[in-house]
């Protein structure tokens, strides 16, 4: 039986963006409309209701991300029950696990296939399914460079792992056991049974990794619906959140409620401040301040350093402490960390959200239900946490470490550098038996920044040659011009700008020279002649372009530094939503 009489043909000037391709009565809407109704759609869902876009990043080659079809489904209920019509679209999904050479060289490219896809479809709001690291900031900066009613829905965390009766967590556990394995404290074969102990459902890393921290900066920024950041992806209550996001984001278009009026300073500096307190990932400060770029939002290293340094770390999860993000959950989660933080006046408590309500009136009357994850104000697990941002004639434009997961008698150290140029030449010299090395060193990377991997690879926390570790040797300094995973831990500098590959003093170092590292002053020193380094200056070439053409050639020209996001310097700012011209 047909349905033709009963749907509704506007004039194409409806009240929504999507009005202008689904709206005419002329050849164009009819396009339109027949080729969506191959689906099975009705006539009547044409009527003028908002488009939502669900903006999926499921796949299975990304494990964090491979239940997304499910919180897709959970997500279209709400739609359709608040009077919208949902529609799922795929965009690229950057798996951090089997992305190579890493997932951070695409996160541009996934943020401008984001941006194009909303701005080219009817699409009058959008719901961004995130999860694995990279996905969670390509798809709001995007979104942001749209400006459409838009909010995030984390896919969540996986439960506990557990081995031999202790927590283990991943990403944190994998640099453990595989140092123990070194040790010969942990046989090959203890080893490869933990693998299916630390993964053991869907979600993605269950430490206070960068994908969890991206988790609670979607809430700390009012993004997210209140608790999107730690509810386990297994929970029967991801799907509740996932259906209420869909009532709300249709709510959303209907007051015109878009990402620049969320993504204010405010929020970030609210989202800075949560960053400290939860112990959040170095990867933060990069995705943030591009995400910044994207809104006109002013944010600077500075920012960072200035309002995350006095915020205690209050949160007792790996790798910084011992608890995991489903603790956490149970714990109360981000709202209780946002109450206290309210509570002692480090909050801007009017900060707007996606659903409508202010940040503190989401969270005023969250409680902690286990004061050994969510520590006590006056019994923080660092004191001062954040991120620590250092300067000197080594990091002119800055670089970051992270405090809370650093070794307290590492924090002002002086010693000889041992230098590896790439990440290869790491990896040949390292376990040589030869190398003159011992635990007062200073490991030093090169050429592993946003133009010299590229795309800026979590290799920063190199791993500690096997003669020291057998020694009983845990810790060492290391600098770098890449990144960490957020899984990871150690007295560990990172994002050095301007990073070698472009040319900045860290392309200098050479073995031997003495580094001075002063955290409470926010010091990164060479001890090397000025006559000297400009003599090495002169001698230095820089490393040719990855490729000739295609993406990595156009990312290697445009790709900002570490200090300024590391987006690319053409996508910074909102184009917005213009509907594109008709073709038919």
């Amino acid at each position: 039986m047909s349905d033709a009489k009963d749907g509704k043909k506007g004039n194409g000037k409806g009240k929504y963006r999507s009005s202008a391709w689904y709206g005419p009565a002329d050849m164009g809407g009819f396009i339109h409309r027949s080729w969506m109704r191959n689906q099975g759609l009705p006539s009547h869902v044409f009527d003028g209701r908002p488009v939502i876009g669900i903006c999926n990043t499921k796949s299975e080659f990304n494990p964090c991300n491979a239940h997304f079809d499910i919180i897709a489904d959970h997500v279209k209920r709400g739609v359709w029950e608040a009077g919208g019509f949902p529609v799922d679209f795929p965009v690229m999904s950057l798996g951090e696990i089997t992305f190579r050479p890493t997932a951070m060289l695409f996160r541009n490219l996934a943020a401008m296939e984001v941006e194009e896809a909303i701005r080219g479809q009817p699409i009058d709001g959008v719901v961004l399914l995130v999860g694995c690291d990279k996905t969670t900031p390509s798809l709001m900066m995007g979104a942001a460079s749209c400006d459409l009613p838009a909010l995030a829905i984390s896919g969540g965390p996986m439960l506990n792992g557990r081995y031999k009766g202790e927590r283990i967590g991943s990403g944190t556990h994998v640099w453990k056991f595989s140092e123990a394995v070194k040790a010969g404290k942990m046989t090959v074969e203890e080893f490869m049974n933990a693998e299916a102990a630390m993964s053991r459902s869907p979600g993605h890393c269950m430490t206070m990794g960068t994908a969890s921290t991206m988790a609670s900066m979607v809430e700390a920024l009012g993004m997210g619906m209140p608790e999107n950041a730690a509810i386990p992806a297994a929970d029967s209550r991801r799907g509740t959140l996932a259906h209420m996001a869909g009532r709300r984001i249709v709510e959303m278009v209907h007051e015109d409620l878009k990402m620049s009026k969320i993504l204010t300073r405010q929020a970030f500096e609210n989202a800075i401040r949560l960053n400290g307190a939860i112990g959040g990932s170095t990867n933060a400060v990069i995705h943030l301040i591009a995400l910044a770029g994207r809104v006109g939002v002013p944010l600077t290293l500075e920012d960072w350093d200035r309002l995350g340094g006095e915020v205690p770390t209050l949160v007792n999860l790996m790798p910084s402490g011992e608890y995991l993000m489903e603790d956490f959950y149970y714990a109360g989660g981000l709202p209780a960390v946002i109450r206290v933080l309210g509570e002692k006046g480090m909050l801007h408590k009017d900060a707007l959200t996606v659903n409508g309500k202010s940040i503190w009136e989401n969270s005023k009357d969250a409680a902690i239900y286990d004061d050994k994850v969510i520590l006590p104000w006056d019994k923080p697990l660092t004191a001062k946490g954040g991120i620590a941002v250092l300067r000197g004639n080594l990091a002119p434009d800055g670089a970051v470490l992270k405090p809370s997961a650093a070794s307290p008698d590492l924090m002002k150290h002086r010693g000889r550098a041992v230098v590896f140029e790439t990440i290869e030449h790491y990896y040949e010299r390292i376990n040589d038996a030869s190398l003159d090395i011992d635990e007062t060193c200073v490991m030093v990377l090169k050429n592993c920044g946003p133009k010299g991997y590229p795309g800026m690879a979590e290799v920063g926390n190199m791993g500690l040659p096997e003669k020291l570790l057998k020694k009983g040797v845990t810790d060492m300094v290391r600098i770098s011009d890449a990144r960490m995973s957020g899984t990871a831990y150690g007295t560990v500098v990172l994002h050095v700008s301007p990073e070698a590959a472009a040319g900045g003093p860290l392309a200098l170092v050479a073995d031997g020279d003495m580094i001075e590292l002063d955290v409470p002053g926010r010091r990164l020193h060479l001890d090397v002649a000025e006559a000297e380094l400009a003599k090495r200056r002169q001698a230095w070439t820089p490393p040719a372009p990855p490729m000739a053409g295609g993406y990595q050639k156009l990312y290697y020209d445009h790709v900002l530094q570490a200090d300024r996001g590391a987006d690319l310097d053409f996508l910074v700012g909102s184009r917005g939503a213009a509907v594109p011209r008709e073709s038919h």
